[in-house]
Protein backbone atom coordinates (compact mmCIF):
# COMPACT_ATOMS: atom_id res chain seq x y z
CA UNK A 1 0.00 0.00 0.00
CA UNK A 2 1.55 3.16 -0.58
CA UNK A 3 0.14 6.71 0.43
CA UNK A 4 0.64 9.68 -0.60
CA UNK A 5 0.72 13.09 1.79
CA UNK A 6 -0.31 15.81 -1.74
CA UNK A 7 0.19 19.41 -1.28
CA UNK A 8 -2.72 21.91 -0.45
CA UNK A 9 -4.27 23.34 -3.05
CA UNK A 10 -6.54 25.48 -1.86
CA UNK A 11 -6.97 29.39 -2.15
CA UNK A 12 -6.08 30.43 1.02
CA UNK A 13 -3.28 28.43 1.63
CA UNK A 14 -3.42 25.72 4.47
CA UNK A 15 -0.24 25.03 5.90
CA UNK A 16 -1.73 22.02 8.13
CA UNK A 17 -0.71 18.80 7.20
CA UNK A 18 -2.12 15.38 8.14
CA UNK A 19 1.18 13.20 7.62
CA UNK A 20 4.19 15.16 9.26
CA UNK A 21 7.39 13.62 8.95
CA UNK A 22 7.30 12.33 12.62
CA UNK A 23 4.26 10.27 11.70
CA UNK A 24 5.39 9.25 8.56
CA UNK A 25 8.37 7.62 10.37
CA UNK A 26 5.79 5.38 12.85
CA UNK A 27 3.88 4.66 10.27
CA UNK A 28 6.30 2.96 8.29
CA UNK A 29 8.04 1.44 11.53
CA UNK A 30 4.51 0.08 12.59
CA UNK A 31 3.95 -1.33 8.61
CA UNK A 32 6.72 -2.19 6.62
CA UNK A 33 5.38 -3.05 3.83
CA UNK A 34 3.52 0.68 3.60
CA UNK A 35 5.32 3.24 1.36
CA UNK A 36 5.45 6.98 1.54
CA UNK A 37 5.58 9.66 -0.74
CA UNK A 38 5.33 13.54 -0.40
CA UNK A 39 4.28 15.89 -3.14
CA UNK A 40 6.23 19.02 -3.05
CA UNK A 41 4.72 22.14 -1.33
CA UNK A 42 6.12 25.39 -0.95
CA UNK A 43 3.84 26.34 1.88
CA UNK A 44 3.16 23.49 4.16
CA UNK A 45 4.37 23.91 7.91
CA UNK A 46 7.01 21.46 7.44
CA UNK A 47 9.27 21.61 5.02
CA UNK A 48 10.31 19.55 2.12
CA UNK A 49 13.79 18.80 3.73
CA UNK A 50 12.08 17.81 7.00
CA UNK A 51 10.69 14.96 5.11
CA UNK A 52 14.06 13.80 3.40
CA UNK A 53 15.78 14.04 6.65
CA UNK A 54 13.80 11.42 7.78
CA UNK A 55 14.07 9.34 4.88
CA UNK A 56 11.18 10.01 2.78
CA UNK A 57 11.01 10.63 -0.98
CA UNK A 58 9.72 14.20 -1.77
CA UNK A 59 8.29 14.20 -5.47
CA UNK A 60 6.25 16.58 -7.83
CA UNK A 61 3.72 14.32 -8.58
CA UNK A 62 2.41 11.17 -6.25
CA UNK A 63 0.47 9.90 -9.07
CA UNK A 64 1.65 6.52 -8.55
CA UNK A 65 0.16 6.39 -5.05
CA UNK A 66 -2.67 4.30 -3.94
CA UNK A 67 -4.19 6.37 -1.49
CA UNK A 68 -4.01 10.38 -1.48
CA UNK A 69 -4.10 12.18 1.67
CA UNK A 70 -4.96 15.91 2.25
CA UNK A 71 -6.72 18.47 4.42
CA UNK A 72 -8.30 20.50 2.67
CA UNK A 73 -10.55 20.31 -0.64
CA UNK A 74 -8.56 18.78 -3.76
CA UNK A 75 -9.15 20.61 -6.95
CA UNK A 76 -11.48 19.76 -9.72
CA UNK A 77 -8.58 19.75 -11.84
CA UNK A 78 -6.08 17.72 -9.48
CA UNK A 79 -7.57 14.92 -8.92
CA UNK A 80 -6.65 11.86 -10.34
CA UNK A 81 -8.84 9.23 -11.43
CA UNK A 82 -9.42 5.84 -9.68
CA UNK A 83 -7.62 7.23 -6.33
CA UNK A 84 -8.48 6.55 -2.89
CA UNK A 85 -8.41 9.86 -1.51
CA UNK A 86 -8.79 11.82 2.30
CA UNK A 87 -9.60 15.10 2.78
CA UNK A 88 -12.48 17.46 3.89
CA UNK A 89 -14.58 17.75 0.94
CA UNK A 90 -17.69 19.81 2.58
CA UNK A 91 -20.21 18.16 0.96
CA UNK A 92 -21.65 16.21 3.86
CA UNK A 93 -24.36 19.07 4.50
CA UNK A 94 -24.70 19.54 1.08
CA UNK A 95 -23.09 22.64 0.91
CA UNK A 96 -23.80 24.08 -2.63
CA UNK A 97 -20.30 25.96 -2.87
CA UNK A 98 -18.88 22.00 -3.51
CA UNK A 99 -21.29 20.05 -5.41
CA UNK A 100 -19.49 20.42 -8.68
CA UNK A 101 -16.35 18.74 -6.66
CA UNK A 102 -18.69 16.15 -5.47
CA UNK A 103 -19.88 15.27 -9.05
CA UNK A 104 -15.88 15.48 -10.38
CA UNK A 105 -15.41 13.08 -7.78
CA UNK A 106 -17.84 10.37 -8.85
CA UNK A 107 -16.88 11.66 -12.35
CA UNK A 108 -13.17 10.30 -12.03
CA UNK A 109 -14.19 7.22 -10.15
CA UNK A 110 -12.34 8.89 -7.14
CA UNK A 111 -12.90 6.32 -3.92
CA UNK A 112 -13.31 9.17 -1.20
CA UNK A 113 -13.49 9.01 2.67
CA UNK A 114 -13.91 12.59 4.25
CA UNK A 115 -12.25 13.22 7.58
CA UNK A 116 -15.68 14.18 8.89
CA UNK A 117 -17.15 10.49 8.08
CA UNK A 118 -14.22 9.17 10.31
CA UNK A 119 -16.43 7.94 13.25
CA UNK A 120 -16.67 4.82 15.00
CA UNK A 121 -19.48 2.43 15.54
CA UNK A 122 -21.38 4.58 17.61
CA UNK A 123 -20.59 7.36 15.22
CA UNK A 124 -18.32 9.37 17.12
CA UNK A 125 -15.95 11.33 15.47
CA UNK A 126 -11.95 9.48 15.26
CA UNK A 127 -10.27 12.79 14.13
CA UNK A 128 -10.52 16.35 13.84
CA UNK A 129 -8.94 19.61 14.14
CA UNK A 130 -11.11 20.40 17.12
CA UNK A 131 -9.06 20.49 20.12
CA UNK A 132 -6.70 23.40 18.15
CA UNK A 133 -9.74 25.18 17.09
CA UNK A 134 -10.73 25.35 21.06
CA UNK A 135 -6.72 26.42 21.60
CA UNK A 136 -6.53 29.21 19.31
CA UNK A 137 -10.09 30.29 19.26
CA UNK A 138 -10.17 31.04 23.49
CA UNK A 139 -6.71 32.57 22.82
CA UNK A 140 -8.14 34.62 20.04
CA UNK A 141 -10.96 35.46 22.78
CA UNK A 142 -8.60 36.99 24.60
CA UNK A 143 -7.16 38.85 22.17
CA UNK A 144 -10.34 40.36 21.41
CA UNK A 145 -11.11 41.47 25.09
CA UNK A 146 -7.37 42.99 25.30
CA UNK A 147 -8.34 45.28 21.78
CA UNK A 148 -12.34 45.62 22.76
CA UNK A 149 -11.37 47.43 26.35
CA UNK A 150 -7.67 48.17 25.26
CA UNK A 151 -6.69 47.00 28.10
CA UNK A 152 -3.54 44.51 26.95
CA UNK A 153 -1.76 43.46 23.58
CA UNK A 154 -1.26 40.07 22.48
CA UNK A 155 0.20 39.22 19.22
CA UNK A 156 -1.24 36.73 16.79
CA UNK A 157 -1.43 33.80 17.15
CA UNK A 158 0.54 33.36 13.38
CA UNK A 159 3.26 35.07 14.67
CA UNK A 160 4.03 32.60 17.47
CA UNK A 161 6.59 28.99 16.47
CA UNK A 162 3.37 27.01 18.53
CA UNK A 163 2.22 26.26 21.63
CA UNK A 164 4.85 27.19 23.65
CA UNK A 165 5.03 30.49 22.89
CA UNK A 166 1.13 31.24 22.93
CA UNK A 167 1.29 29.90 26.45
CA UNK A 168 4.28 32.00 27.30
CA UNK A 169 2.92 35.52 25.49
CA UNK A 170 -0.45 34.74 28.57
CA UNK A 171 2.15 35.07 31.07
CA UNK A 172 2.58 38.56 30.11
CA UNK A 173 -0.81 39.82 30.42
CA UNK A 174 -3.40 40.95 33.34
CA UNK A 175 -7.48 40.37 32.68
CA UNK A 176 -9.69 42.85 33.97
CA UNK A 177 -12.50 41.72 36.45
CA UNK A 178 -15.10 40.14 34.03
CA UNK A 179 -16.81 37.14 33.92
CA UNK A 180 -16.56 34.57 30.50
CA UNK A 181 -19.11 31.74 30.05
CA UNK A 182 -17.11 28.90 27.86
CA UNK A 183 -19.61 26.39 25.88
CA UNK A 184 -19.04 22.71 25.17
CA UNK A 185 -16.91 19.58 26.57
CA UNK A 186 -15.73 18.09 23.63
CA UNK A 187 -12.43 18.38 21.96
CA UNK A 188 -12.89 22.04 21.16
CA UNK A 189 -14.43 23.26 24.90
CA UNK A 190 -11.36 21.07 26.22
CA UNK A 191 -8.97 22.74 24.12
CA UNK A 192 -10.52 26.62 25.07
CA UNK A 193 -10.42 25.35 28.55
CA UNK A 194 -6.76 24.43 28.62
CA UNK A 195 -5.96 28.44 27.94
CA UNK A 196 -8.16 30.18 30.15
CA UNK A 197 -7.33 27.21 33.11
CA UNK A 198 -3.00 28.10 31.79
CA UNK A 199 -4.17 32.03 32.28
CA UNK A 200 -5.02 31.23 35.83
CA UNK A 201 -8.46 32.20 35.18
CA UNK A 202 -10.76 30.71 38.28
CA UNK A 203 -13.30 27.74 36.79
CA UNK A 204 -16.78 28.32 39.31
CA UNK A 205 -19.94 26.52 39.89
CA UNK A 206 -23.20 27.60 37.54
CA UNK A 207 -24.65 28.76 40.35
CA UNK A 208 -21.81 30.80 41.54
CA UNK A 209 -21.56 32.21 38.17
CA UNK A 210 -25.12 33.72 38.13
CA UNK A 211 -25.60 35.19 41.61
CA UNK A 212 -22.44 35.93 42.96
CA UNK A 213 -19.72 39.23 42.02
CA UNK A 214 -16.17 38.33 41.95
CA UNK A 215 -13.11 40.65 42.43
CA UNK A 216 -10.95 38.88 39.75
CA UNK A 217 -12.03 37.28 36.19
CA UNK A 218 -13.80 34.09 36.31
CA UNK A 219 -15.21 31.37 33.68
CA UNK A 220 -17.70 29.23 33.65
CA UNK A 221 -17.99 26.09 31.42
CA UNK A 222 -21.42 24.62 30.67
CA UNK A 223 -22.73 21.35 28.59
CA UNK A 224 -26.41 21.23 26.92
CA UNK A 225 -28.52 20.68 29.76
CA UNK A 226 -27.29 23.98 31.60
CA UNK A 227 -28.65 26.05 28.74
CA UNK A 228 -31.49 24.14 27.11
CA UNK A 229 -34.46 22.91 28.79
CA UNK A 230 -37.58 20.85 26.98
CA UNK A 231 -40.40 22.89 26.19
CA UNK A 232 -43.36 20.73 27.89
CA UNK A 233 -41.32 20.28 31.34
CA UNK A 234 -41.05 16.47 31.15
CA UNK A 235 -37.52 16.30 32.04
CA UNK A 236 -34.31 16.53 30.42
CA UNK A 237 -31.40 14.38 28.84
CA UNK A 238 -28.74 14.74 26.84
CA UNK A 239 -29.69 11.55 24.68
CA UNK A 240 -33.07 12.99 24.61
CA UNK A 241 -31.79 16.36 23.72
CA UNK A 242 -29.39 15.33 20.39
CA UNK A 243 -32.46 13.08 19.50
CA UNK A 244 -35.15 15.09 19.73
CA UNK A 245 -33.23 18.90 19.53
CA UNK A 246 -36.67 21.09 18.11
CA UNK A 247 -38.28 19.71 21.30
CA UNK A 248 -36.13 21.88 23.91
CA UNK A 249 -36.08 25.62 24.30
CA UNK A 250 -32.71 27.88 25.21
CA UNK A 251 -31.94 28.91 28.98
CA UNK A 252 -28.90 30.83 27.82
CA UNK A 253 -30.57 34.04 28.52
CA UNK A 254 -29.58 34.27 32.03
CA UNK A 255 -25.93 33.78 31.04
CA UNK A 256 -25.89 37.01 28.43
CA UNK A 257 -27.13 38.94 31.17
CA UNK A 258 -24.21 38.01 33.88
CA UNK A 259 -21.61 36.96 31.24
CA UNK A 260 -19.41 39.80 29.53
CA UNK A 261 -17.68 37.03 27.23
CA UNK A 262 -19.21 34.33 25.62
CA UNK A 263 -16.55 31.80 23.67
CA UNK A 264 -18.93 29.36 21.73
CA UNK A 265 -17.20 26.13 21.45
CA UNK A 266 -20.31 23.59 21.19
CA UNK A 267 -21.61 21.51 18.60
CA UNK A 268 -24.69 23.27 16.84
CA UNK A 269 -27.53 20.37 15.48
CA UNK A 270 -29.87 21.11 13.29
CA UNK A 271 -33.01 21.76 15.09
CA UNK A 272 -31.42 22.84 18.01
CA UNK A 273 -32.47 26.00 19.29
CA UNK A 274 -30.27 29.11 19.16
CA UNK A 275 -28.18 30.46 21.85
CA UNK A 276 -29.86 34.18 21.98
CA UNK A 277 -31.56 35.87 18.76
CA UNK A 278 -31.29 39.51 17.21
CA UNK A 279 -33.91 40.67 19.18
CA UNK A 280 -32.76 39.48 22.36
CA UNK A 281 -29.50 41.59 21.66
CA UNK A 282 -31.50 44.24 21.99
CA UNK A 283 -32.43 43.58 25.70
CA UNK A 284 -31.35 46.29 28.42
CA UNK A 285 -29.75 43.64 30.18
CA UNK A 286 -27.79 41.74 27.47
CA UNK A 287 -24.16 42.37 28.78
CA UNK A 288 -21.93 40.38 26.13
CA UNK A 289 -19.14 42.25 24.88
CA UNK A 290 -16.96 40.09 23.55
CA UNK A 291 -18.05 36.86 21.63
CA UNK A 292 -15.25 34.60 20.26
CA UNK A 293 -17.44 31.91 17.74
CA UNK A 294 -15.15 28.87 17.89
CA UNK A 295 -18.57 27.30 15.76
CA UNK A 296 -18.90 30.41 13.57
CA UNK A 297 -22.31 29.09 12.25
CA UNK A 298 -23.63 31.87 9.97
CA UNK A 299 -27.07 33.68 10.53
CA UNK A 300 -27.31 30.81 13.32
CA UNK A 301 -27.70 30.18 16.83
CA UNK A 302 -25.46 32.68 17.84
CA UNK A 303 -26.87 35.98 16.15
CA UNK A 304 -23.91 38.44 16.41
CA UNK A 305 -22.33 36.12 13.87
CA UNK A 306 -23.20 37.92 11.04
CA UNK A 307 -20.03 36.97 8.68
CA UNK A 308 -16.99 34.75 9.07
CA UNK A 309 -13.61 36.62 9.62
CA UNK A 310 -10.54 35.70 8.86
CA UNK A 311 -6.80 34.99 10.42
CA UNK A 312 -5.89 39.17 8.94
CA UNK A 313 -8.43 40.46 10.11
CA UNK A 314 -10.07 38.39 13.12
CA UNK A 315 -12.42 41.01 14.56
CA UNK A 316 -15.30 42.78 13.74
CA UNK A 317 -18.34 44.77 15.63
CA UNK A 318 -22.50 44.15 15.91
CA UNK A 319 -24.39 46.78 16.74
CA UNK A 320 -27.46 45.30 18.21
CA UNK A 321 -29.64 48.05 17.55
CA UNK A 322 -29.14 48.33 14.01
CA UNK A 323 -28.34 44.59 13.09
CA UNK A 324 -25.53 45.90 11.17
CA UNK A 325 -21.37 45.91 11.22
CA UNK A 326 -19.84 48.02 12.61
CA UNK A 327 -15.87 48.84 14.29
CA UNK A 328 -15.74 46.35 17.41
CA UNK A 329 -14.13 49.43 19.20
CA UNK A 330 -17.74 51.19 18.75
CA UNK A 331 -18.93 51.56 22.32
CA UNK A 332 -22.48 50.19 21.27
CA UNK A 333 -21.09 47.07 19.71
CA UNK A 334 -20.43 43.36 20.64
CA UNK A 335 -16.40 42.36 19.29
CA UNK A 336 -17.38 39.12 17.10
CA UNK A 337 -14.38 36.84 16.67
CA UNK A 338 -15.53 34.51 14.38
CA UNK A 339 -12.58 33.04 12.43
CA UNK A 340 -13.83 29.39 10.54
CA UNK A 341 -10.15 27.84 10.00
CA UNK A 342 -8.68 29.07 13.35
CA UNK A 343 -6.05 25.75 13.53
CA UNK A 344 -4.57 26.94 10.29
CA UNK A 345 -2.87 29.66 13.30
CA UNK A 346 -0.46 26.73 14.36
CA UNK A 347 -0.80 24.88 11.98
CA UNK A 348 2.39 22.74 12.99
CA UNK A 349 1.31 21.84 16.40
CA UNK A 350 -2.98 21.16 14.91
CA UNK A 351 -0.30 18.85 12.25
CA UNK A 352 1.14 16.94 14.96
CA UNK A 353 -1.76 16.07 17.15
CA UNK A 354 -4.04 15.07 14.16
CA UNK A 355 -1.27 13.20 12.53
CA UNK A 356 -0.43 10.69 15.47
CA UNK A 357 -4.05 10.54 15.93
CA UNK A 358 -4.69 9.36 11.85
CA UNK A 359 -1.47 6.70 12.36
CA UNK A 360 -3.14 5.22 15.36
CA UNK A 361 -6.67 5.15 14.58
CA UNK A 362 -7.19 5.28 10.91
CA UNK A 363 -4.15 3.71 8.79
CA UNK A 364 -4.95 0.36 11.14
CA UNK A 365 -8.15 -0.26 8.75
CA UNK A 366 -5.96 -0.62 6.16
CA UNK A 367 -3.62 -3.47 6.97
CA UNK A 368 -6.06 -5.19 9.28
CA UNK A 369 -9.00 -5.77 6.73
CA UNK A 370 -10.71 -2.73 8.49
CA UNK A 371 -11.39 -4.98 11.01
CA UNK A 372 -13.42 -2.59 13.42
CA UNK A 373 -15.30 -1.09 10.03
CA UNK A 374 -13.92 2.30 9.94
CA UNK A 375 -13.41 2.49 6.53
CA UNK A 376 -16.72 0.92 5.20
CA UNK A 377 -18.44 3.78 7.53
CA UNK A 378 -16.20 6.36 5.99
CA UNK A 379 -16.41 5.43 2.70
CA UNK A 380 -18.78 8.29 0.67
CA UNK A 381 -18.03 6.72 -3.23
CA UNK A 382 -17.15 3.67 -5.00
CA UNK A 383 -17.06 2.70 -8.33
CA UNK A 384 -18.49 5.98 -9.56
CA UNK A 385 -21.43 5.49 -6.70
CA UNK A 386 -22.65 6.90 -3.76
CA UNK A 387 -22.41 4.27 -0.80
CA UNK A 388 -25.53 3.32 0.27
CA UNK A 389 -24.97 5.57 3.40
CA UNK A 390 -24.44 8.68 2.01
CA UNK A 391 -26.82 8.15 -0.57
CA UNK A 392 -29.17 11.20 0.58
CA UNK A 393 -26.44 13.21 -1.50
CA UNK A 394 -28.08 11.95 -4.98
CA UNK A 395 -30.33 14.80 -5.25
CA UNK A 396 -27.70 17.15 -4.29
CA UNK A 397 -25.32 15.69 -6.70
CA UNK A 398 -27.62 15.86 -9.57
CA UNK A 399 -28.69 19.73 -8.74
CA UNK A 400 -32.32 18.41 -7.24
CA UNK A 401 -32.03 19.98 -3.83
Amino acid sequence: MKFAVIKERKSPPDKRVVLTPESCKNLLKNYPTAEIVIEASEIRAFADTEYTEVGLEVCKSPNDADVMIGVKEVPIEALVPNKSYFFFSHTIKKQPYNRMLLQAILAKNVTLYDHETLVDKHHNRLIGFGYYAGVVGAYNALRTIGKKWNCFELPMATTLKGRTELNASLTKIALPVLKIVLTGTGRVGQGAKEVLDAMNIKQVSVSAFLSQSFETPVYVQLDVLDYVTRKDGSGDSKDDFFTNPTAYRSTFKKYTEAADVFIAGHFYGKGAPYFFSRAEAKAANFKLKVVADISCDIDGPVACTIRPSTIDEPIYGYDPTTESEVNFTNPKAIAVMAVDNLPCELPRDASEGFGSTFTKTIIPAFFNGDQDGILARAKMTENGALTPAFSYLKKYVDGLE
